[in-house]
Formats: structure tokens, sequence, C-alpha cells
């Protein structure tokens, strides 16, 4: 009877030990898109403060061509921190 329980006890602690882990790889892969989002919402307000400064100059050209790169960056931040969002979730 010992034994049984010794084993029973060893899978249970090993069942929450896994457990705990998995909560640990969620909180990092939350943490990790929410840098992501921070990071494109940066990029684009730079974009923007660019393409302000250029139509204040009366470049509009260059305005949108700000604000387009502004934009671009953004999706290459958003889309880095889902890279970094589900790589922390198959750890």
């Amino acid at each position: 009877m010992s034994r049984f329980m010794i084993v029973a006890l060893s899978f249970l602690f090993v069942f929450i030990g896994m457990q705990q882990v998995a909560q640990a790889d969620e909180v990092k892969a939350t943490v990790e898109d929410a840098k992501g989002k921070a990071n494109a919402n940066a990029e684009k307000a730079k974009g923007e403060a660019k393409a302000l400064t250029e139509e204040a100059q009366g470049n509009k050209t260059k305005a949108e061509m700000e604000r387009a790169k502004g934009q671009t960056k953004a999706a290459g931040e958003r889309i880095k921190g889902e890279a970094k969002e589900l790589k922390a979730k198959t750890e």
C-alpha cells in the first residue's frame, strides 16, 4: 500500500509541476504579445510625427511616405511580437 501511495504522490507532483510550467509559458506569451503591440504603436507614432513635420514643411509626398514607413514598421513589430508569443507558447 505504501508503494502505491509513493507512486501516486510522485505522479501528482510531476503533474502539478508541469501545470505550473505551462502557466509560466502563458504569462511569457502574453508579455511578448504586449511588447510587440507596444513596439508597433511606437513605430506608428514615430512615422506620424515625421509625417506631421514634413507636412509642416510643405512636403506632402514625403509625409505620406513617412506614414507608410511607420505603418510598415508597426506591422513588422506586431508580427515579431506574435512570433515570439507563439514561440513562448510552444516552449
